[in-house]
């Protein structure tokens, strides 16, 4: 090469770098506008040797980058035996960097089994909150579980007290099904309002997720035990099933740009650990987790792969998509999965977290049939098809833990709703919400009976905000339905309203409280 052009082209490579940053640099020395820790820690998918610890940096929430100036930030992170971190037991250092939001995720291993831990992370002068984390037992050891899930936490139809009263509970674990966030805008009632229009961009979701981030009573849970996660459909938009919405004027190639900026902005957010994605359209997010060999947790993705809803305002009995065996609500290869899995597994109890209601509820009397066609009741061969597999492989010891409807309900399940007098098969606990739908009402005796005459599989409902509370030994499984009486206002009492046992490989569902 000549001499003279590359002394000219060397000139220019500097001049370039003088004028555009190095993007892949790293600071160790970050400056801050604010806290950087203000969207809170938080853990989950705990396995008997580790699991994942999260936060995010985000001086100013809801400003673009969360505030950050675009520079990849290192954060340190430790585990230690004691919250005041005398006894450090693993530390390490993760960089934040903008293409995720300077989210931090970090798989932590070479933990002891079955062990409260506490972990806590630095970047720059600046230090997190600090977090409580548990390994789960070891492989082979059936140690009692105690656990929580919830679902549906709506920002603007009410506080989320249910969760500050969850962040006192003695608990394992947490378990959210779903509806983390709402995608809509707020009307001017609302109790307090979302930031901005419905939301669609990456950048809209990741501004959401702040928001609800910055409530006191969902950190204080996140920091109590390590949680785990999946997600329904406001996390998207609004009853979608694949790659269609909403508006059904949406196109696929719309749908699918949404669901990408959505999904990546979910995992952003989230402790969670699955597969790295092609593409952020289809992130995958089935997995499992054990609890020792006493419970495995089926994580599910009722969402991404079901055939669009059908029969909307029409009568049943002159809709014949409804009952097509092609239609699912798992896709087929999930469900393969899902059955394969529950004939190997030898976990003693097999707990399947699913978004939509497993149960039907006919809302008809007589002979009329009116049922949702969002829950799996719109999908009637397929689930009858997973319950007769669920029969074959785990009776009576395979229990579903339900959100989405933002009511409680305690179901017994059959391979065969059409049959009520099919045996007992599993047992499905249906958790209300946070807050969706605002403070609910009590529900009449009278009702409930009538309820109960077209729906002998139901055992118990009720209309109020809150969560469940279980206990799983070897001989049995108790849920307590916690409530609260109003989310409204802050400040809200919580009760047990009531107390279900099941009994291992025993079919049906007792009444405690």
């Amino acid at each position: 090469m000549d001499r003279r052009l590359f002394l000219t082209d060397l000139s220019r490579y500097a001049a370039l770098a003088a004028v555009v940053p190095n993007v892949w640099r790293v600071t160790s020395r970050p400056r801050f506008a604010d806290d950087p820790f203000q969207l809170g820690v938080a853990s989950g998918d705990p396995t008997a040797t580790g699991g994942v610890l999260w936060t995010r940096l985000a001086p100013r929430p809801f400003e673009p980058d969360g505030g950050m100036d675009g520079t990849r930030t290192a954060v340190n992170w430790d585990v230690a035996d004691d919250d005041q971190f005398k006894s450090v037991v693993k530390k390490g250092r993760a960089t934040a960097a903008p293409e995720l939001s300077f989210s931090v995720h970090v798989d932590v291993d070479g933990l002891q089994p079955d062990r409260w831990y506490f972990y806590r992370f630095t970047s720059g002068d600046a230090v997190s909150k600090t977090g409580r984390f548990r390994t789960t037992p070891a492989d082979g050891v059936k140690s009692p579980l105690a656990f929580a899930f919830a679902s549906c936490q709506r920002w603007d139809q009410g506080y989320f007290t249910a969760l500050g009263h969850l962040a006192q509970e003695e608990i394992d674990l947490a378990v959210h099904l779903g509806d983390y966030i709402y995608e809509y805008a707020s009307p001017s009632t609302a109790v307090r309002k979302h930031q901005g229009l419905e939301i669609r961009t990456l950048d809209d979701y990741r501004r959401r997720y702040a928001q609800y981030k910055s409530d006191a009573d969902l950190q204080a849970a996140h920091a109590r035990c390590p949680w785990l996660v999946t997600w329904d459909d406001h996390e998207v938009d609004n009853n979608y099933a694949g790659l269609a919405g909403e508006n059904v004027m949406e196109s696929a190639e719309q749908m699918r740009t949404r669901r990408a900026a959505a999904y990546q902005a979910w995992w952003e957010h989230q402790p969670v650990r699955v597969p790295r994605a092609q593409s952020w359209a289809d992130l995958t997010i089935t997995r499992t987790i054990n609890w020792g060999a006493m419970a495995r947790f089926w994580m599910l993705d009722t969402r991404q792969h079901r055939d669009v809803q059908v029969c909307a305002d029409v009568p049943l009995k002159e809709c014949a998509p409804w009952t097509d065996a092609k239609r699912g609500l798992l896709g087929a290869a999930q469900e393969k999965w899902l059955v394969d899995g529950l004939g190997a597994s030898k976990s003693h109890w097999q707990v399947l977290a699913n978004q939509v209601m497993m149960a039907p509820y006919d809302s008809a009397p007589g002979d009329e049939v009116r049922t949702s066609m969002d829950q799996w009741s719109g999908y009637p061969v397929a689930r009858d098809r997973l319950l007769t597999e669920v029969a074959k492989r785990a009776p009576n010891r395979t229990v579903t833990i339900t959100g989405d409807i933002h009511t409680n309900w305690v179901n017994e399940l059959h391979a065969d709703f059409s049959r009520p007098d099919k045996p007992t098969i599993g047992a499905e606990f249906v958790c209300t919400s946070i807050s969706s739908g605002g403070d609910g009402n009590d529900v009449p005796a009278q009702r409930m009976a009538t309820m109960q005459g077209d729906n002998p599989h139901l055992k118990w409902f009720e209309n109020r905000r809150g969560y469940v509370r279980c206990r799983v030994t070897e001989a049995d499984w108790t849920a307590e339905y916690r409530s609260v009486p109003f989310v409204t206002k802050p400040g809200a009492p919580i009760k047990t309203a009531s107390g279900w046992k099941v009994e291992h490989a025993r079919p049906g569902i007792t009444k405690t409280q």
